[in-house]
C-alpha cells in the first residue's frame, strides 16, 4: 500500500486533539491488516498537506506512534511500520498511559470539567478567514527591521561567554530593563536580583508548580480559566480546586468553603493562581477590597500567590491598578510576565519576580530543566528596551488595540444590541461575548454555521467549571484584525447567528458590507 493513500479523515469539531486521532487512525490502519511492517508511511510535511493540518499535528503524533513502537525511523529509509506492530500498537487503557503525563486530554478524560475544552493550536499558515482568536497581538504590525538591528547589534557584541552557557537567571541587562518597566508601567519595584528570566511564563509556571506544590496540595484557580493552566497545575498531582469569580474578580471569602466542599482543608493550599489586571477569560479586574483580602489569607495559609499579568500593558480606561506584587504583601506574592503578548509568542521570553526565599530553589530547577533562556536574544531584547524601541511600539500598539476594540464593541451592538453582553472590556486583547438572545442555541452550533461563513470564533463555556453562562459565549481576540475586517467579521456573525437560531430577520439583517 503505497503511502500517499493512506484513508485519514479528521473530526475537527470533536473533543479529541487531532494528533491523538491521527495516531489511533494509523494505529487502527496497522491493526486491520492495511498498513504492514515495512510499509513505508508519508513524510511529515506531506501528510500534513494532504490532512490540512499543521506540520506539528502530524509530528506529535508520530511521536506517539514512534513511542508505542507502531513505526520506526531509521535514516536513509524514512519513517516505516514497525515489525510487530499490530501487536504492540494496541492503545494502553488510561490508567497505564495516566504515568506519562502531562499530555492532551483524552476523550476518556470529557467527564472533568477540568481538562474542557481543549483548544486547537494556532495555524501556522495564512487564512482567508476571519479568525477572532484570543491571544494572538498584531504580528503584521511589529517592527521587525528594528528588531533586526536589536539582533544585529547583540550579535555584533557577543564574546565567548555571551556564546556559551549563561546564567541561570538570564541576562542582567534585560533584568535591570525588565526591572525598569515593571517600575514605570505595574509600579512594581523590584530588584534586579530576583527577577528570573525564563522561556516564556509557561515555563516559569511550571517551575513554581515543581517548587512549590507536592501530590496531595491543594491549588487554587480562577473559575473560570484557562485549561493550560489547569492541566500544568493537575500534572503536579495536586487536587485543583476552582474558586468563583464576580465582578470584583476572584471571590476571595469562598476560598476556604471551596477548598472543604471539595474535600480538602484549607491548610492545605499551597498555591493561588490569579489574573488581576485581566481576569482569564472573563477580562474583569481584581478589585483593591480583594487584593487585600487576598494577601491577608495567603499570609495567614503560609501559601503563595501566582499573579499571571500576562496583559499587562494593554489598558484602555482610565482606572489602572498597579500589580498585585507592587503591594506590601509580606513575600507571599510571585509576579508572572512574558512579552508573547506585547512583542511576539515566538520570543520566547517571559520572567518571574520572586521574594528572596524562593529564588535559589528557582534557580536550583531553572538550572536542572534548560541551563538557560537563549543568551543573545536576550541582549537583543535588552538593546530593544533601552533605545525606546519597545516603549514606542507599545505607544503604537496601545493606539491601534484601542481602535480596533472600539470597532468590535460598536458592530457587536450593532448588530446584536440588548441580545449581547460583553466582558472584559477594559484591558487586554479579547472580550467575552455572551449572545444573550440566542439561549436555546449551542455554542457549537453558531461556531459551525459561522464558520462555513469564513468567521472563526471560540465557545468559552468550557472555560467554566461550575457555574457556566445562561447563554452562548465565546472568547473573541480583536488585536490582529484591521477594523473592516471586524466590521464584515460580526456581519457574517450576526447571519450566522440568525441561521443558528431559525430567525428569518432581526437587528443584523440590514448590515454586512465591509468598510
Amino acid at each position: 500500500m503505497g503511502s500517499s493513500e493512506l484513508l485519514i479523515v479528521l473530526d475537527r469539531d470533536g473533543g479529541t486533539p487531532l494528533q491523538q486521532q491521527l495516531c489511533d487512525q494509523i494505529t487502527a490502519l496497522v491493526r486491520a491488516g492495511r498498513l504492514r511492517p515495512g510499509d513505508s508511511v508519508p513524510a511529515s510535511r506531506e501528510l500534513a498537506q494532504q490532512l490540512d493540518v499543521s506540520r506539528t499535528v502530524v509530528t506529535r503524533a508520530y511521536e506517539l506512534l514512534r513511542a508505542n513502537s507502531v513505526i520506526v525511523a531509521k535514516r536513509g529509509s524514512g519513517t516505516r511500520i514497525a515489525p510487530r506492530a499490530a501487536e504492540r500498537g494496541i492503545a494502553q487503557p488510561p490508567a497505564q498511559r495516566a504515568e506519562l503525563a502531562p499530555q492532551p486530554p483524552r476523550p476518556t478524560d470529557g467527564s472533568s470539567a477540568l481538562w474542557q475544552p481543549w483548544e486547537p493550536a494556532p495555524s501556522h499558515r495564512p487564512s482567508g478567514a476571519l479568525d477572532f482568536r484570543h491571544g494572538t497581538p498584531a504580528l503584521a504590525e511589529f517592527p521587525v527591521a528594528r528588531w533586526r538591528q536589536s539582533l544585529h547589534d547583540a550579535y555584533g557584541r557577543a564574546d565567548v561567554a555571551a556564546l556559551g552557557y549563561g546564567p541561570a537567571e538570564g541576562s542582567s541587562t534585560l533584568r535591570t530593563e525588565i526591572a525598569t518597566l515593571l517600575r514605570r508601567s505595574r509600579a512594581l519595584d523590584a530588584s534586579p536580583d530576583h527577577i528570573m528570566v525564563t522561556s516564556g511564563a509557561t515555563q516559569a509556571l511550571d517551575i513554581l508548580v515543581r517548587m512549590l506544590v507536592g501530590p496531595g496540595d491543594v491549588v487554587v484557580i480562577e473559575d473560570p480559566s484557562h485549561t493550560v493552566l489547569r492541566q500544568v497545575f493537575g500534572c503536579s498531582r495536586a487536587h485543583v480546586v476552582p474558586v468563583p469569580v464576580d465582578e470584583q474578580g476572584l471571590r476571595v471569602g469562598d476560598i476556604d468553603a471551596a477548598v472543604r466542599a471539595h474535600g480538602h482543608d484549607p491548610q492545605g493550599v499551597k498555591l493561588v493562581y490569579v489574573t488581576p489586571s485581566h481576569q482569564f477569560p472573563t477580562g474583569v479586574i481584581l478589585s483593591g477590597e480583594r487584593r487585600r483580602a487576598l494577601v491577608r489569607w495567603a499570609y495567614g495559609r503560609g501559601a503563595t500567590v501566582l499573579e499571571d499579568d500576562y496583559h499587562n500593558e494593554f489598558t484602555f480606561t482610565g482606572e489602572r491598578l498597579p500589580a498585585l506584587a507592587a503591594e506590601r504583601h509580606r513575600d507571599t506574592v510571585v509576579y508572572v510576565g512574558s512579552f508573547s503578548k506585547t512583542l511576539f509568542p515566538a520570543l520566547r521570553i517571559g520572567y518571574a519576580v520572586l521574594p528572596p526565599q524562593l529564588v535559589q530553589p528557582f534557580l536550583g530547577i531553572k538550572w536542572i530543566t534548560d541551563r538557560l533562556t537563549p543568551t543573545v536574544a536576550q541582549e537583543a531584547l535588552a538593546d530593544f528596551v533601552a533605545t525606546g524601541a519597545y516603549a514606542r511600539h507599545i505607544s503604537r500598539m496601545t493606539r491601534l488595540y484601542r481602535q480596533r476594540r472600539g470597532r468590535l464593541l460598536e458592530a457587536l451592538y450593532e448588530h446584536f444590541g440588548a441580545e449581547v453582553r460583553i466582558s472584559g472590556e477594559a484591558a487586554g486583547l479579547h472580550v467575552l461575548v455572551t449572545l444573550t438572545g440566542a439561549r436555546d442555541t449551542a455554542e457549537e452550533r453558531i461556531a459551525e454555521v459561522a464558520a462555513g461563513r469564513g468567521v472563526r470564533i471560540y465557545p468559552a463555556s468550557g472555560y467554566f467549571v461550575e457555574d457556566p453562562p445562561d447563554g452562548p459565549t465565546f472568547l473573541m481576540g480583536y488585536a490582529a484584525l484591521p477594523a473592516p475586517r471586524i466590521t464584515r467579521g460580526v456581519a457574517l456573525l450576526a447571519d450566522a447567528v440568525r441561521e443558528a437560531t431559525g430567525r428569518g430577520g432581526g437587528p443584523t439583517a440590514s448590515a454586512g458590507t465591509d468598510t
